[in-house]
């Protein structure tokens, strides 16, 4: 098949409902994990395109850097790149034989980098998708949820959890499980329409203008439950059950138990570790249930990133003034159930958005 196309992908970045934490090892190796999250229409985008001579081209257009794989000069280490450079190595050592494609791939995505929506499992999910078409693999959404795993967790050594990848591949509600020493499960929930509307309208997002290292704050989460901290083993055990509940709740219709649980959760991530929360995610929390929310929580590890709140579609744009007053940056939600997607571009279509952006 002709590789003179470019080939573009999405993926979806999600937010985690419940059970955030229980996917992290140990605990899932030992207890095994539950979580409840959504895909949003937010993207992680990569685009594939061939180039002219016989170097591989890398460029994350977020961060403003590039390097070159296989040319005249040697090899710099670019932090930013490291995902970009397994993601190549990987592909073309299961799928090309070994052997150098010429080509650059690009990325950006749709939210800053330690944003607690999963947006660096997300772009390694939306490259391996570009390549799967580059390449007319056709790679399934576990498959490629799995390889995605591979390299950040294997290849890369990067701690995390076990849900962002199969929620960028898949998309939409799901609750997902994770046994100690067995396959992930993968269940996606049938949401009444009504409840997704309501969802949608009374949701907020807010960035708070925090980036945070979510491996140190896994590492300290970790580490409590290596040393065996009850607080924290207790605080994740309610955390996998409110996993239960968040998805009862859901497929009910029951906004009342959505609010609960989260709340809920909310305080019982808190637990895990110190860095999970700080004075002014605490601050922006209280001010935000002050002018009407109901509920909230920090996506992801936490320590930063992006806050979600549950409000009354009424009180929506009080609470908004309120974050954007502390420094936050709002937005509204739209939920995204079609997963990660990949599509070849023709030589009729107008040049690349993703490479006409400065680099």
């Amino acid at each position: 098949m002709s590789r003179s196309a470019i080939v573009r992908a999405r993926a979806p970045l999600r937010l985690g409902l419940a059970g955030g934490g229980t996917d992290v090892s140990p605990y899932c190796d030992i207890y095994g994990g539950q979580v409840v999250n959504a895909t949003i229409a937010l993207y992680a985008h990569a685009e594939l395109a061939p180039a002219g001579d016989h170097a591989c081209l890398l460029r994350s257009l977020d961060q403003g850097c590039s390097m070159q794989l296989g040319g005249p000069e040697p090899v710099q280490a670019v932090p930013a790149l490291v995902l970009h450079q397994a993601v190549y190595r990987e592909m073309i050592a299961r799928y090309h034989g070994g052997k150098p494609l010429a080509l650059s791939l690009s990325t950006r995505s749709d939210a800053p980098a330690g944003s607690g929506l999963g947006s660096s499992s997300t772009m390694v999910v939306a490259m391996i998708h570009a390549f799967s078409v580059y390449l007319a693999l056709d790679l399934g959404a576990h498959e490629i949820a799995q390889l995605a795993f591979h390299i950040e967790r294997v290849v890369c050594g990067l701690q995390g959890g076990r849900q962002d990848q199969f929620a960028a591949a898949c998309g939409g509600f799901n609750f997902m499980s994770f046994p100690p020493g067995g396959a992930a499960r993968i269940a996606p929930l049938d949401v009444p329409a009504p409840l997704t509307r309501e969802l949608a309208a009374s949701l907020v997002l807010c960035y708070t203008g925090m980036s945070r290292a979510s491996a140190r704050i896994i590492s300290d989460q970790s580490e409590n439950i290596r040393q065996g901290a009850s607080a924290a083993l207790e605080a994740t055990h309610a955390l996998k059950l409110e996993a239960t509940s968040m998805r009862d709740c859901l497929l009910a219709g029951d906004m009342q138990g959505i609010v609960a649980s989260m709340h809920t959760g909310w305080e019982n991530k808190k637990k895990l570790a110190r860095s999970v929360s700080n004075p002014h995610i605490d601050a922006m929390y209280a001010a935000a249930l002050r002018a009407g929310a109901l509920a909230g929580k920090v996506s992801g590890a936490g320590g930063g990133g992006f806050m979600m709140f549950l409000a009354p579609p009424g009180r929506r744009a009080m609470v908004g003034r309120v974050l954007a007053e502390m420094g936050g940056q709002v937005s509204r939600c739209r939920f995204d159930e079609a997963g990660s997607t990949a599509w070849r571009v023709g030589a009729g279509v107008a040049d690349s958005a993703l490479l006409a952006a400065p680099a």
